[in-house]
């Protein structure tokens, strides 16, 4: 193995992937991710200016769903330059160490946007478990000091990446099967033993992501149980329609995430194509239909955002 200490083997860039077989169609294409981008980027700031400006929107769910709206812009402002960059300005280079920085911005920004779905769901418990009492258990001070440990908990954990990767030199290939820096593509390029990368990748995402579904899913057993035990039909449909914009956001969020991990670990890696498609999927999807899912349900919210265009 004295080969890699050979710098000559050592690669100084990344090379980002399109969609393979559609390079005839990259404009196409750019444009249709540039009008994904600013809608999102447009929607997800209509959501935090109308929280932020609206005092009756003060509440612990509109502080969670503002600290969502945060976690959706970083995740794409953290991806979307490469990808625009390669479909817009053919540029597909990227440097190691900004790829490591990109590697640690995503996925902090995904670790946070899991936890704060958790916080969410324990948010929705409260409100149809003890209605009473859920402005006194859920205060605006306890969700700020809930979503301040949802952050330094995501930074402290994603902290190692970097370094993880950093350690490696890279002298197989340099090419990348996204269009931005995804921790196990980039960890796959390593010309050494990446036992201790593998372990730490699967160790937080069981820790986490696993634990926050696990967390969620018993606290809509509990919703269930709650709402079973009422009576009327009427109260019971009221309750759970509660629930549906996070039930969507839930879905959005994990289905592609959980998806495209187990296809980088477990799939075949003749294809990067269905990769590919879910990697777009998992950047873009979430942050441009939750605030569309959240305007659509909430008619309080819904009737707030028709009063800032109208005005």
């Amino acid at each position: 193995m004295s080969f890699l200490n050979d710098t000559k083997f050592q690669f100084a860039v990344f090379l980002f992937t399109g969609i393979p077989g559609q390079e005839d169609g990259q404009f196409w294409i750019s444009i249709l991710f540039c009008f994904v981008y600013v809608i999102a980027i447009i929607g997800n700031s209509v959501i935090l200016f109308i929280i932020k400006t609206d005092q009756s929107l003060h509440e612990p769910m509109y502080i969670l769903l503002s600290m969502l709206a945060i976690t959706d812009l970083g995740l794409l402002l953290s991806t979307m330059p490469t990808i625009l960059g390669v479909y817009l300005f053919k540029s597909r280079e990227i440097s190691l160490s900004a790829c490591f920085a990109q590697v640690y911005l995503m996925h902090s920004f995904s670790l946070t946007e899991s936890a704060t779905l958790l916080l969410m769901a324990f948010d929705r418990f409260v409100a149809i478990r003890d209605p009473l009492r859920y402005t006194s258990i859920l205060t605006p001070v306890r969700i700020t000091k809930a979503a301040l440990v949802v952050v330094v908990k995501s930074v402290s954990l994603m902290f190692p990446y970097p370094f993880l990767l950093k350690r490696f030199q890279y002298c197989r290939t340099n090419v990348l099967s996204h269009s931005y820096c995804l921790y196990q593509d980039v960890m796959k390029l390593a010309c050494g033993d990446i036992t201790v990368n593998s372990i730490y990748g699967l160790s937080l995402k069981f820790i986490t992501v696993f634990l926050d579904i696990t967390l969620i899913f018993l606290s809509y057993v509990m919703i269930l149980k709650t709402v079973l035990s009422v009576t009327s039909r009427t109260e019971s449909l009221r309750a759970l329609n509660t629930c549906v914009s996070h039930l969507c956001a839930v879905l959005l969020f994990y289905i592609p995430e959980i998806s495209l991990s187990m296809l980088h670990r477990f799939g075949n890696s003749s294809s990067h194509f269905p990769q590919i498609v879910l990697g777009y999927i998992y950047v873009l999807v979430p942050p441009l239909m939750n605030p569309i899912v959240y305007s659509v349900k909430s008619k309080h919210f819904r009737l707030r955002i028709i009063r800032v265009f109208y005005k």
